[in-house]
């Protein structure tokens, strides 16, 4: 039981949309499921937000230097498009439904967004998140 729990929050760690299925397909209760994906989402947003410097700083040690090009930034992203029209709290709370909590707060601290504040906004959107497809997922699981 334990290890199926784990499972849930490590993979909802990276990404919701594969754990809550994963918690319906190994038989957890709904409510173990959505606390699991809960904690998970909220780790993965946290350890985004706070060690992602030196995880960057890490694989750079080791990674091969590149010969300096001109790189385009791309700012055609559904990323950018929510940046664009609802400034951070669209990018934390619907940026996360859309692109995933660590995408969105990449994007926000390479935006020069203040990272309190759109940690917040992940957190809410990782937990309404987690409500939404654990429900979706409760709901249609009864329809067969």
């Amino acid at each position: 039981m334990i290890l199926k729990i784990l499972t849930v929050a490590g993979l909802a760690t990276f990404e919701i949309y594969a754990a809550i299925p994963t918690g319906f397909a190994m038989g957890l209760s709904p409510w173990i499921i959505f606390f699991a994906s809960a904690v998970g989402g909220l780790t993965g947003v946290f350890v985004s937000a706070f060690l992602g410097d030196k995880i960057r700083a890490f694989a750079a040690k080791y990674k091969k230097p590149k010969v300096k090009e001109v790189m385009e930034v791309k700012t055609d992203t559904l990323a950018h498009r929510i940046w664009n029209k609802f400034g951070i709290i669209g990018l934390g709370f619907f940026g996360t439904f859309a692109v995933g909590a660590p995408i969105s707060i990449a994007v926000g601290v390479g935006l020069n967004a203040s990272l309190h504040k759109l940690v917040f906004w992940c957190c809410m959107g990782v937990i309404a998140r987690c409500v939404v497809f654990t429900l979706t997922g409760y709901f249609g699981m009864k329809l067969f």
